[in-house]
């Protein structure tokens, strides 16, 4: 490919990062030869612009490389820590079972947790440290369903998605 006119100027010209602007020598004010030579004949250091182009792409593909990489590790932790809530809300569940003797109703839900509901005595919660959400990393509300079709209780988060599908049935997220 053959570079013409003003884009083959630019290619050829270096783009110095650090030159200050140099006045021009006149030549009544010039003493010597030397200056004037040495002025108009040496060539500024610098970049081309086909090396600044080729950096620029190199930095760009990092920068795409590293950007899917951080992504799929945020949706791993975003993983692991609904993951580490339900075993927390399990514990807290266990708790209510202690002190109640039975787990909370789908009605009642994991609210009963942290306020205590209207049918259970000796209720001496809470039981979540977190009193704010309820929610699942993705901000969807876990699903609780007492009793469960797995255990006394199932609890589970339908992840990103948020809501059951038709080839989803299975939830990713869940305490069995």
């Amino acid at each position: 490919m053959r570079l013409t006119g003003l884009w083959a100027r630019l290619a050829r010209r270096s783009f110095p990062l650090n030159a200050k602007p140099v006045p021009p020598v006149e030549k009544e004010l010039c003493g010597s030869a030397a200056l004037r030579d040495s002025s108009s004949s040496s060539r500024q250091s610098g970049y081309t612009l086909m090396e600044l182009l080729v950096v620029l792409a190199i930095l760009g593909l990092l920068t795409s490389i590293g950007t899917v990489m951080v992504l799929r590790y945020l949706d791993n932790a975003r993983l692991g820590t609904a993951k580490t809530e339900i075993a927390n809300y399990s514990a807290g569940l266990d708790l209510f079972k202690y002190d109640v003797g039975r787990y909370p109703t789908t009605q009642e839900g994991l609210d009963s947790l942290l306020k205590a509901p209207p049918a259970a005595e000796n209720w001496n919660g809470p039981y979540l440290k977190s009193t704010t959400n309820l929610n699942d990393p993705w901000g969807h509300a876990f699903v609780y369903r007492a009793p469960g079709e797995h255990g006394e209780f199932d609890l589970y988060s339908y992840g990103p998605k948020g809501k059951e599908g038709a080839s989803d049935a299975n939830p990713p997220i869940k305490n069995w």
